[in-house]
């Protein structure tokens, strides 16, 4: 069952134990397969010592790593989904939310607020892939559109940090068209001078990959991000086609034009900053 650990952490954590070490203060690296002091990732932000693999992490990590210490200003931190169509799957959709609430601490996938980085005034909206898988309803679309649009009233940098499994099926069209309204606002930020930055990280995909994470005045990604529309499995089978090395990789996205630059996560607070500034903003 998802949430339950594999049977590689369970004999790790029983060696652990044996050896007389504390349980989850060394792991093994899901990429490179070594073995990792904890607090080391913790203060590398999340990212492997040895490989440079980049952890998925949870929105509140992200803007702490981001963003001037406490100068985060949170807005519309009260929305909730209203459950357009008393979806059931295998739980009726408001208790899915309701579970994924208390595991996270929040109301949905996305967390808006004004900051600074490096000094710099921006607003920041951070998708967090631990609810849900990121995806988009009516609250993270709605949030989203509010962040930017603030951004144009205010002339403040946007910075929006995405990561996603696409729209919620949960919510159906209600969802879908969540894209046109996201990129609508974008447009208008737009047509204001306002500035845009993306930030794709892993996952970056289907619907909201294919909105407002491609309308971004500059893409950034972090090494080795998923970014694209549907899966590679998917592709291959639908146009029964070998796909590229490497597809749908940040590398990728970058040698093809869909990505302007690939940030590591430690040199990240600096390239928005510099970014900024470049930009007039």
């Amino acid at each position: 069952m998802a949430g339950e650990p594999t049977e590689k952490a369970e004999m790790s954590s029983v060696a652990e134990r044996r050896a007389g070490v504390p349980a989850g203060l060394w792991t093994r690296c899901q990429k490179c397969g070594q073995m990792v002091y904890e607090k080391e990732v913790a203060e590398a932000l999340n990212v492997c010592p040895s490989c440079g693999f980049h952890r998925r992490v949870d929105a509140r990590t992200r803007i702490r790593q981001l963003v001037d210490p406490e100068s985060f200003e949170e807005f519309a931190a009260d929305l909730q989904t209203v459950d357009p169509l008393e979806f059931k799957d295998r739980i009726p959709y408001k208790e899915r939310i309701r579970e994924e609430q208390e595991k996270t601490g929040e109301k949905d996938a996305v967390i808006v607020g004004r900051a600074f980085i490096r000094g710099r005034a921006v607003v920041l909206a951070v998708m967090n892939p631990g609810f849900i898988m990121a995806s988009m309803g009516a609250v993270v679309g709605e949030k989203i559109t509010r962040a930017v649009e603030k951004g144009a009233d205010e002339n403040l940098p946007v910075i929006l940090v995405t990561a996603s499994g696409g729209a919620r099926m949960q919510e159906g069209m209600v969802s879908l068209v969540q894209m046109a309204k996201t990129s609508a606002a974008l447009a208008r930020l737009h047509d204001t001078g306002g500035l845009c930055i993306v930030v794709a990280t892993d996952p970056t995909t289907a619907g909201v990959a294919a909105s407002f994470a491609s309308l971004g005045d500059v893409i950034v990604a972090e090494p080795g991000a998923m970014i694209g529309f549907a899966g590679p499995r998917v592709i291959a089978n639908t146009i029964k086609a070998e796909l590229p090395e490497g597809f749908q990789t940040a590398e990728f996205m970058l040698e093809h034009g869909f990505v302007d630059r690939i940030v590591a996560r430690g040199e990240l607070r600096k390239e928005l900053a510099r970014l900024i500034d470049y930009c007039g903003k």
